[in-house]
């Protein structure tokens, strides 16, 4: 049974900062694997095409666009494009989001205002061109990447990226009860920590955990979860995919935590 079959899902972020496999391209795989048809978005258009490759050559069916969220002269004509040409969105993954290392009193206030647009304003900018259609079609799904960061503290100073985080965490809810009415569900993953090649991309991330390496860096972060490994994309993929799905039809304004016990007890 494919969980998506029919459905037209764009997933913005979908391309991935580096080499390997981010929570945004293992979500539009699995998409397309449950059925889907997908929009895979990202500012780099090379990466969310290599991504749309990727689905392509699994038989799937899967388009690229270039798509800068932070800007909504960049995302209303890739919104209406999408609309003229297949009619509706059924589904809306919001996996846009980038971190900047520094607490309160040392993090650069254009850092604090980048992470920002991207992390929040995206999601906002995103939900407020796509919900208006869904409504018209009946209802649809919104999934907003957020992070166990908007609930508590993860041992490194993060200070934009926890405020950010957190606000996506109540603009879900908010947002959640607002169209609920109008048949559309809005909810939010939380992971914990996650392999991905975003981990790497923040500047001085190894010394945050006080590690000489990045695969020391991994082992660190191995060791603090409770279930003693990190998880990887594809657990947040298959997070996703519940949400988008119908099996969650009766499920709007929740927080899925996605971090094996990370946001119970973190061991350090």
């Amino acid at each position: 049974m494919q969980e998506l079959k029919d459905k037209v899902a764009l997933v913005a972020g979908a391309g991935v900062v580096s080499e390997g496999l981010g929570n945004g391209r293992a979500t539009a795989i699995t998409f397309a694997r449950e059925g889907a048809t997908v929009i895979c978005a990202d500012i780099n258009l090379e990466s969310a095409e290599q991504t749309a490759r990727m689905i392509r050559d699994e038989g799937g069916a899967a388009s690229a666009v270039q798509l800068d969220v932070t800007d909504l002269k960049s995302v209303r004509p890739v919104v209406a494009e999408i609309i003229a040409e297949h009619e509706r969105i059924d589904v809306l993954d919001n996996n846009v989001g980038t971190a900047v290392l520094g607490g309160v009193t040392d993090v650069d206030p254009e850092d604090w205002e980048r992470v920002m647009r991207i992390n929040l304003t995206g999601a906002f900018n995103m939900m407020r061109e796509v919900i208006p259609h869904m409504v018209g079609a009946g209802g649809g799904s919104v999934i907003n990447i957020s992070s166990v960061a908007g609930i508590r503290w993860s041992g490194v100073p993060y200070a934009a990226y926890y405020a950010s985080k957190a606000a996506l965490n109540h603009l879900t809810r908010t947002t959640a009860a607002e169209f609920a009415p109008k048949g559309v569900r809005v909810n939010a993953v939380l992971p914990g920590f996650i392999k991905t090649p975003m981990v790497t991309s923040a500047a001085g991330i190894t010394d945050a955990y006080d590690s000489a390496d990045v695969d020391e860096m991994w082992r660190t972060r191995d060791a603090m979860v409770p279930m003693g490994s990190m998880g990887e994309a594809w657990d947040v993929a298959n997070s996703v995919l519940f949400l988008a799905s119908d099996r969650a039809k009766y499920v709007t304004g929740i927080e899925l935590v996605v971090d094996g016990g990370l946001s119970l007890e973190m061991k350090r």
